[in-house]
């Protein structure tokens, strides 16, 4: 009895203390990212995987891009299977992830790595939305549940191969019924330590924009988000200013990125097998982020290789269907 409550407590989006955030939910959609940075070559990597339930099952989005490179790659795939404990995704024979490695192979890009997880998210009883992770029926939940990976292998891009062994690795997870009409994304590594890490989340729904925003310094992870902090966020495009204020820590952030990278990438659409271009992401974005505890400086860094995303809503945006080519590619 006890497993069933539980189960279908999940499956309103939500999580009790101390669980498992990167097992399968069974909501709508779960969403899987990785995202690999070398600093040495300026070169960034980015893979998604978005796990989808419609009304006659499951299927998954999948989709590569990098930085320099040519356009995205992704694959509409018709099914796909998630681990009822911890991190494992299988979509079809295009993706398959777990904790010590990952695996794609797209037409003009594929990826072969194992992952040596060296900081994941340490606080055990809440993720990267605190709080809000028990409450039920939020439209999205997001987690970054790897701070800091190591990784040996390598990616082929449009047939020249791509060593990864010197990169970094950042991955998270975003599960829910919905995705905002507008909402706001960015990570970075390679701020200057080769250790810290910078995550933030956020979305205007119903009237309102909640922003996470989390920062991993090592073996210490700075964390705001609502209800205990305040937030402001201003974004337009090409332009993202972020500042929280928690109990203990403010974060400063600030990140602006030019048209020339910006990659237009597929957002599923879960119950109707299809995914809309709506994702505007820079690969490689300059980005600068400020802690302070109180008055005094805890840490300051830039990145030139950021990650940032602003979302579009839906109405008059390309369409990517299940009746498509199974791969496809957007500038």
């Amino acid at each position: 009895m006890r497993s069933a409550l539980l189960a279908a407590y999940r499956r309103t989006g939500a999580d009790p203390p101390f669980a498992d955030l990167r097992a399968a939910h069974g909501v709508g959609m779960e969403g899987y990212f990785w995202r690999f940075t070398d600093v040495a070559r300026g070169r960034v990597v980015i893979v998604l995987c978005g796990a989808c339930r419609a009304p006659d099952g499951t299927w998954a989005l999948v989709a590569v891009a990098a930085h320099p490179g040519g356009p995205p790659r992704w694959a509409v795939v018709p099914d796909c299977r998630l681990a009822a404990d911890g991190l494992g995704v299988r979509a079809g024979d295009v993706l398959e992830a777990g904790d010590d490695g990952l695996r794609v192979a797209l037409d003009g890009a594929a990826l072969d790595v194992a992952i040596d997880p060296v900081q994941p998210w340490p606080r055990r009883a809440t993720g990267g939305l605190g709080l809000a992770h028990a409450v039920p029926g939020l439209h999205q939940y997001w987690h970054p549940h790897l701070l800091l990976g190591r990784v040996a292998g390598s990616a082929t891009l449009d047939g020249a191969t791509v060593p990864l062994g010197d990169a970094t690795v950042y991955a998270e997870k975003n599960w829910g019924s919905a995705f905002a009409g507008h909402w706001w994304w960015g990570q970075a590594h390679g701020l200057g330590d080769g250790v810290a890490c910078v995550a933030f989340a956020g979305g205007r729904l119903l009237g309102r924009a909640p922003t996470a925003v989390v920062v991993g310094l090592g073996d210490r992870v700075v964390r705001c988000s609502p209800p205990l902090a305040r937030t402001a966020v201003a974004t337009a495009p090409g332009r993202w200013r972020l500042r929280a204020a928690g109990p203990v820590h403010t974060v400063e952030l600030e990140a602006e990125a030019g048209p020339a990278d910006v990659r237009l990438l597929p957002v599923p659409v879960p119950a109707e097998r299809r995914a809309d271009l709506r994702s505007a992401q820079h690969l490689a974005g300059e980005l600068r982020v400020t802690v302070r505890r109180g008055r005094r400086l805890v840490f300051r860094g830039a990145s030139a290789l950021a990650g940032l995303e602003r979302g579009v809503p839906a109405q008059g945006s390309p369409t990517v269907s299940a009746s498509a080519p199974a791969a496809g590619s957007a500038s």
